[in-house]
């Protein structure tokens, strides 16, 4: 390795719990310790905006959520001539879907890289094999721990052997210690301790031990069952200790509380060798076979402990002719007649430790950090010395959008106990014009989309989108079966329904049901979505029918079997397409004989409609409507330039310029984004974004509408100027917008491809 002077390690990093941030930790600090000569930097991933208190030897730090961080880490270790990267890959640490965000940094790289994989599935969805072809591709070599993980990249990605290396995953080089040496320090002297340990999910199947326990500790009452770990951070963000209760509720039911102890810390290494030495038998219970790697395995096997686990593929091949004892996943009985069989033979169990810990003198740290030394330096040694990246200079028309920073002061401003006011005075809510269920339902659908961005910190979030669903949810009357559209300030609503209005609930709650992460948003949602569809096909205006068949299409992605709400989209999008034929001429492809508001959205509603339905005819009128209405709206000068409020856009007569409204700028870029998805069309993307430059300047007066200062939006544009108010409508319009375009500009930059289905 005398060419080597840098190493990078990427991923996560003590003291971030995790077992990637562990296994990072331990093979940078044994390649460090065991290279003295070379210079070793980690690179981690940080997951929360506090940060970590790290060691010396993290010199950057990438935040998950933040795409710059990536192409920054890339600069970094060009300019500080790093020699080799060594990557821990598992999806769920990097941001973007699948973990995409990771490819920005690759993409950059000047030196070879070194990727461990963590996961590797063989049943990928889209989105998870299209960040694997190209983690693949760029990876000058792959590390996996286990000969089944070299058969799938062979097999499902089609990756050389000769790309593939096989390294197990590392341990603590421990002496043979026997388990009553440290027995007495942690009070479970003369006890059997079965020991599971690593962070708390229910993936682990913890539960299925404890079924287990009542009949072994009938016949062996010493026997204690030890669960050391913290609960998974993840987890205890979304649920808190919801599982971890759980188990021990069901330990109290099952009479088996005083033989489990629950060690609810996140050990260091040293604490965490005595624990499994003490251990008499180790077990993982995982629900699961599809996991190629478990470092918590890994580590008790290697010490010397007997192990029982299910067969996970890891499992299968570390515990294979006799190293252990496999039971079948989620069988108790299995579990109880293994343990019973290790204490009752102990000739048996004393082999089974000594077997263990002879082959895993194979696995320690130090020569597994060898291990990766000699294929850094094959890897280096395959490179030329000297490596010119090929500059990929692109056109600004190539490039994609600088987008503002997504910024939610104005609608936190905006927003109250009940719900976002409906209008503003300047940038200060208007409290005389009260509250209405549209604006609440438009504020929905903005907070649970930008709960999957992941970007903002989720308690805001979720805060503001529980005001708003509890508004949609108190707009419901269920004695007229309709959503009640206004609410005064002095909280009385007023005597009025709007079809539109009905219908832009329904797109909330179906986005609700469809996107939230949230199960009791969706669990409350769910419990009207049903009877709010009811009436819209009653209901005359082809707004309204468009708004609910964009909540149908949302609502979809979690329950795409539901016959009734397929049924509603037939009947829905049948009379849009009816409309269509009726007013459609060679000169006005249009639904009506005139262009009002929020137009883009009904052509919008055919397309979902039509690839939901798998109906070319319909998809078709969608896309002709969508482009005639771009020809409408685009100035003399190429600019967009909507349909303005001044007056109604009748057939025959000129089209009003002004007054110009953010939400025809919100509905067409939406539309031009779904007819881009459906059609891989890279110019549907390009309107979006002409669109997207009305809010920034790019349009009649060269006015931006946007308040970089808040996140807010101005309600119009005049002919001389713009309406300096920054109503609901208008910042949920913007904000909106803002979202669509962040996310498909993902897409793009992740992929460098057109579209994802």
């Amino acid at each position: 390795m005398k060419n080597i002077k840098k190493v990078a390690f990427v991923g996560n990093y003590l003291p971030r719990q995790c077992g990637i941030a562990t296994f990072t930790t331990d093979l940078c600090e044994s390649f460090a310790s065991s290279n003295p000569s070379i210079q070793c930097y980690a690179i981690p991933i940080t997951d929360i905006e506090e940060g970590y208190q790290y060691p010396e030897r993290v010199r950057l730090e990438i935040k998950e959520q933040d795409l710059d961080t990536y192409k920054a880490a890339a600069d970094f270790l060009n300019l500080n001539n790093v020699d080799i990267v060594c990557l821990q890959f598992e999806y769920g640490i990097f941001g973007g879907k699948a973990g995409s965000y990771i490819l920005s940094l690759l993409r950059n790289l000047k030196m070879p890289i070194i990727t461990t994989l963590h996961t590797v599935l063989k049943n990928p969805n889209v989105e998870q094999r299209r960040v694997m072809d190209e983690l693949l591709a760029k990876s000058d070599y792959v590390v996996v721990m286990i000969q089944k993980a070299v058969e799938i990249l062979h097999d499902v990605y089609k990756t050389p052997l000769d790309k593939v290396r096989l390294i197990p995953h590392g341990i603590y080089d421990m002496p043979f210690i026997d388990p009553n040496f440290y027995k007495d320090q942690y009070g479970v002297e003369g006890k059997t301790v079965i020991l599971t340990f690593g962070l708390l999910s229910p993936q682990k199947g913890i539960e299925v031990v404890l079924r287990a326990l009542p009949e072994i500790i009938k016949n062996h009452p010493n026997v204690v069952y030890l669960v050391v770990g913290v609960t998974h951070p993840n987890l205890l963000r979304h649920e808190g200790e919801k599982y971890r209760l759980s188990l021990q509720r069901l330990a109290d039911e099952l009479g088996i509380k005083r033989q489990v102890i629950f060690y609810n810390k996140f050990v260091p290494i040293e604490e965490l060798n005595e624990l499994i030495t003490l251990a008499d038998i180790y077990i993982t219970p995982y629900l699961e076979e599809n996991q190629i790697t478990s470092g918590t395995l890994a580590y008790a096997f290697g010490a010397g402990t007997a192990v029982i686990s299910t067969p996970y593929w890891h499992a299968q091949e570390l515990l294979a002719d006799g190293r252990g004892i496999l039971v079948p996943f989620g069988d108790s009985d299995s579990i109880t007649k293994a343990i019973t069989r290790l204490i009752q033979n102990e000739v048996e169990l004393h082999a089974m430790r000594k077997n263990a810990y002879l082959l895993g003198r194979e696995m320690t740290w130090n020569k597994v950090a060898q291990q990766y030394g000699n294929l850094f330096a094959e890897a280096r040694q395959k490179r030329s010395a000297i490596m010119r990246k090929k500059i990929s200079m692109r056109s600004l028309d190539e490039q994609p959008p600088i987008l503002p920073e997504i910024k939610l002061d104005h609608l936190i401003r905006m927003t109250d106990s009940i719900g976002i006011f409906h209008h503003a005075k300047h940038n200060v809510p208007n409290f005389a014009e009260g509250y209405c269920t549209d604006d609440n339902s438009r504020a929905l659908i903005l907070t649970v989309l930008l709960e999957n961005l992941g970007t903002i910190n989720s308690s805001i979030i979720n805060d503001l989108a529980t005001r708003y669903l509890s508004f949609v949810r108190y707009a419901w009357d269920e004695k007229t079966a309709r959503f009640r559209s206004f609410l005064t300030f002095q909280r009385k609503w007023e005597d009025d329904f709007s079809e539109d209005s009905h219908g832009r609930a329904v797109w909330a709650l179906g986005t609700c049901i469809g996107r939230s992460r949230n199960e009791g948003f969706s669990q409350m949602t769910a419990e009207i979505f049903e009877h709010t569809l009811t009436p819209v096909s009653s209901f005359s205006s082809p707004r309204a029918w468009a708004f609910a068949l964009i909540g149908i299409q949302e609502y979809q992605r979690r329950f795409p079997g539901d016959r009734s709400a397929r049924n509603t989209m037939e009947v829905l999008s049948t009379k849009l397409m009816r409309l269509y034929n009726e007013n459609c001429s060679a000169e006005w492809k249009w639904f009506e004989p005139v262009l009002s508001y929020c137009n883009a959205a009904i052509p919008r509603a055919l397309i979902v409609s039509g690839r939901g339905l798998a109906n070319k005819e319909m998809l078709g009128c969608g896309i002709e409507s969508l482009n005639w209405l771009i020809t409408v709206q685009t100035s003399s000068r190429g600019h967009f330039q909507p349909v303005g409020s001044d007056k109604v856009f009748e057939l025959g007569s000129s089209k009003p310029v002004f007054d110009q409204q953010p939400i025809e700028a919100y509905s067409t870029i939406s539309a031009c984004l779904e007819a881009y998805i459906t059609t891989k069309d890279k110019r549907w993307y390009n309107e979006a974004e002409k669109a997207f430059q009305w809010f920034l300047g790019t349009n009649d007066l060269g006015i931006p509408l946007y308040d970089p200062v808040n996140g807010g939006c101005y309600d119009g544009l005049h002919v001389d100027r713009v309406n300096r108010n920054q109503g609901a409508e208008s910042t949920i319009a913007f904000l909106l917008s803002l979202y669509e375009m962040t996310n498909i500009t993902n897409i793009i930059e992740t992929f460098k491809e057109p579209i994802l289905e």
